[in-house]
């Protein structure tokens, strides 16, 4: 998959890694040339004593070390370019891919999960990608240039290269096999990390108010101590490698002093030549060190490398029709029939045999006890899920073969927990309609019955919401989420329990409001609050995933018992 992946994002800037390659070759050509400019300096210039001589190939060396540290400094930008590119484009298709999730799908992977492999694994890989064009030509070049640049200088010491290099590679190999497994726990466990950190922060009031502090504390303690021994093991590794590493570079270096010094000793060998054999040894072992830190920068990337790919290459639930419908005949007409719908690995329908129809500018509610299927109901209309039985109709068309961007245009979706974006109140009453003017959203929010709070906040339109809106209060949030949807301009309005935080006085002040403002738009709401739907123009009774009554108050109220039940908890018996 990291091949795959690598190809798939870094051709795009082919052009930028030839520059890469080209400047490569160039600084690595420079770094084989300098040794044996070095000998013969020592050799020619110091041994004789010309001094002309060991300035003029001074002078030379000295622009050609110049000329080696541009081309790497310009081979380093290309790299860099190239993979902090490809780097953004994974992040955005990732990022594309999992904003099409249905709710299936983000619960598999988990929400921790898909933040960490949008960061922390894109990272991974595009520092692999970002050193192995730097690395790619340089390695092979030194260590391959630098045998046969060596040979040329003094083959009687070769066999120390010979030994040496098998040496190095035998303990990388057993560390990087070592690696591999450690990688993929680590990812795993940062994920851990990840999801643990989020819940806390998500619920944080939740834990402060059942003074869960010490036990989350501990909670987080568990996975980050999980993370951190792992975390251990790798470091241990890598500080194994590169002393082991070096152990055997100063050994080959030790040898080649102390056999190339008998060969001085007894003139076979001039003391040039022995320096830049040994220049040439290191260069080697470095080419080979590169090589091998490149190694062990492979399995890590390669396993964020899969789990990117996990995410790319997942099918999605909600597919897209290949010839979608964009012309509903009947706008703001809702059709069930005969829907069910289970969760996967569910072993009994959460809906079963649903049938009904809301018309254009009707106020329809949906009510029952709690874990009847209403909120899976009403997610059914937008297509968050697709039904496994059954047909559900938006505008007289199946949800399945409809244009989502054009259907979607048509619905407001008030979700259960209000969900605010960080920003201000007017860039999150324009999430669903950018062109909306001032005049618009002071209209949805007087509908809303948020006008009043929203004039007397600092900035008014301009105030600023911090993310999930938590700088106001659940029924603020609650009517400017309903607000949003408004401002949307549906022709269906969905509201999912979205008036639980109102105390009773707004309540009734907002649903008047809407049926007075926006006749003619469809109301479903689900409500567990009776007062809240008394008014509605027919009223869905579930049970148990099932439909068991439909139509006005006062009928339910005479002929059905499960809606009695409800009533009469809430209001009395004489409701």
């Amino acid at each position: 998959m990291l091949g795959k992946l690598l190809v798939r994002y870094l051709w795009t800037y082919k052009w930028w890694l030839l520059g890469v390659l080209v400047f490569q070759f160039a600084s690595a050509m420079a770094s084989l040339y300098l040794p044996r400019l070095n000998a013969d300096i020592i050799d020619k210039g110091v041994s004789t004593g010309d001094t002309a001589y060991i300035w003029s190939r001074g002078a030379f060396m000295l622009a050609i070390a110049l000329a080696q540290i541009i081309a790497s400094i310009i081979a380093t930008y290309f790299a860099a370019r190239a993979a902090m590119s490809a780097g953004r484009d994974i992040r955005r298709d990732v990022y594309e891919k999992v904003s099409g999730f249905s709710e299936r799908e983000v619960s598999a992977f988990g929400a921790g999960t898909l933040i960490t492999r949008n960061t922390n694994d894109v990272q991974q890989v595009q520092m692999l990608a970002m050193m192995g064009a730097t690395m790619l030509v340089t390695a092979p070049l030194l260590a391959i240039g630098g045998i046969i640049m060596a040979l040329q200088q003094d083959v009687g010491l070769s066999w120390l290269i010979g030994v040496a290099v098998p040496v190095l590679l035998i303990i990388a190999g057993f560390i990087i096999s070592r690696m591999v497994p450690l990688f993929r726990q680590y990812q795993t466990k940062l994920d851990g990390v990840n999801r643990v950190m989020r819940e806390q922060l998500t619920g944080v009031r939740v834990v402060r108010a059942f003074v869960r502090e010490r036990i989350e504390e501990a909670r987080f303690r568990v996975a980050n101590t999980d993370i951190m021994v792992v975390g251990r093991k790798v470091g241990s590794l890598f500080v194994i490698m590169f002393p082991l590493a070096m152990l055997v570079l100063n050994i080959t270096v030790v040898g080649v002093i102390w056999f190339g010094g008998k060969q001085v000793d007894a003139g076979d060998v001039q003391i040039g030549t022995l320096f830049a054999f040994m220049q040439y040894v290191g260069q080697i072992l470095m080419g080979v060190l590169m090589a091998t830190f490149m190694t062990i920068m492979i399995p890590r990337a390669a396993v964020s490398a899969d789990r990117i790919g996990e995410v790319l290459d997942s099918s999605d639930a909600l597919t897209r029709p290949e010839n979608p419908v964009a012309q509903f005949p009947t706008p703001g007409v809702v059709e069930f029939d005969d829907v069910s719908f289970t969760y996967p690995g569910a072993e009994s329908p959460v809906l079963q045999g649903i049938s009904f129809r809301a018309n254009a500018g009707e106020t329809l509610a949906i009510v029952g006890s709690t874990g009847a299927g209403k909120t899976t109901l009403v997610s059914l209309i937008p297509r968050l899920f697709d039904v496994t039985g059954g047909t559900v109709r938006v505008g007289g068309v199946d949800v399945r073969e409809a244009d989502l961007d054009r259907m979607w245009q048509g619905i407001g979706y008030v979700p259960q927990r209000a969900f605010l974006f960080s920003g201000t109140v007017a860039s999150n009453l324009r999430f669903g309609r950018e062109d909306a003017t001032d005049d618009d959203l002071w209209s949805a929010l007087e509908i809303a019955q948020g006008k009043d709070f929203v004039e007397e906040m600092e900035g008014r339109l301009g105030a600023r919401i911090a993310q999930g809106g938590t700088n106001v209060s659940g029924g603020q949030r609650q009517r400017l989420s309903i607000a949003r949807a408004i401002t949307h301009r549906p022709d269906i309005l969905v509201f999912d329990d979205s008036f639980s935080a109102l105390d009773v006085a707004t309540d009734a002040r907002l649903r008047q409001a809407l049926w007075r403002e926006l006749p003619e738009v469809t109301k479903i709401v689900v409500a567990q609050r009776i007062s809240t739907i008394t008014d509605a123009d027919r009223i869905l009774v579930l049970d148990d995933g099932h439909l068991v009554g439909s139509g006005t108050h006062d009928e339910l109220l005479a002929s059905n018992e499960t809606y009695r039940e409800i009533v009469e908890s809430q209001l009395g018996v004489d409701a």
